[in-house]
């Protein structure tokens, strides 16, 4: 796979439909998407203490990429006790950081270069989110 993009080229994101939600995760991560699935929960859980389970969406990228993130109108509080960010998200921002935390994270111990792929693409993303100060903040 190759991660690389047009540098002047927007990354849009697209909702999956209910429909084709239960194929979105063995899409992108074969046999790796439960481990996926269970760390990006995982990850949200120890960024947010409020965060106590929810709906998520699924979102797949124009360049490759996948995240999910929360169904909520409310903003999250994130603490990031490794490098000391502390703020608010919306969900869609939350969701962003608890899959790039994920991806990084299982990129070291999975040999897969997939997973890998999946952070750069979703990075790629993130940097013209409308969050995107708190979301580098968080995973930098």
């Amino acid at each position: 796979m190759n991660s690389a993009i047009d540098s002047t080229s927007t990354v849009d994101a697209h909702a999956v439909p209910n429909h084709q939600r239960l194929q979105m995760l063995p899409k992108h991560f074969g046999q790796h998407m439960l481990t996926i699935e269970n760390a990006i929960y995982s990850f949200m859980r120890t960024l947010s203490s409020q965060y106590r389970g929810a709906y998520w969406n699924f979102f797949e990228l124009s360049n490759g990429g996948f995240y999910m993130a929360p169904e909520s109108k409310n903003m999250f509080n994130i603490c990031v006790e490794g490098n000391g960010f502390e703020g608010e998200m919306s969900a869609d921002a939350a969701g962003i950081t608890a899959c790039l935390f994920a991806f990084s994270h299982l990129s070291f111990h999975i040999d897969d270069d997939t997973i890998a792929t999946h952070y750069y693409w979703l990075r790629d993303f993130a940097m013209d989110h409308p969050e995107v100060r708190a979301i580098l903040a968080a995973t930098d």
